[in-house]
């Protein structure tokens, strides 16, 4: 009898070995994708950081003389930015407006590391400076 409940056990055994390998492989893809949406958000933080910074650095630069500026004021916001970000100009646009104080508006397309999902929008920061 008792060599008959020790083959019964290791069989057992490896069933429930079986499954939990199963169980694990299928938790995996899950997994992964809770950790590409963690990143994602971190991209997301970094891109808000990034237009403002855009936006501060192309109000600073526009609200110098004319003989003061070394540079366009969105060439200079988009210096001001992570290459990876300002690399494509279709991922980045500036706007501005105001006579006494000039205002630029940056917008930075968000990139995507989430596989499906490639249009997260876009943000957009203002700045304004007073006219120098």
């Amino acid at each position: 009898m008792a060599e008959r409940k020790d083959v019964t056990s290791r069989r057992s055994r490896r069933r429930q070995s079986g499954q939990v390998a199963l169980e694990y492989l299928g938790f995996v893809p899950l997994l992964l994708l809770v950790g590409f949406f963690a990143i994602q958000i971190g991209i997301v933080a970094y891109t808000v950081n990034q237009a403002g910074t855009a936006a501060r650095v192309a109000a600073r630069t526009a609200s110098q003389d004319v003989l003061d500026q070394e540079l366009d004021p969105e060439v200079a916001g988009r210096r001001a930015t992570s290459e990876w970000l300002s690399r494509d100009n279709g991922k980045m646009r500036f706007s501005h407006r105001g006579l006494d104080n000039v205002t630029y508006t940056a917008e930075v397309k968000i990139p995507s590391v989430v596989p499906g999902i490639e249009d997260w929008g876009w943000v957009k920061r203002s700045s304004t400076m007073p006219r120098g």
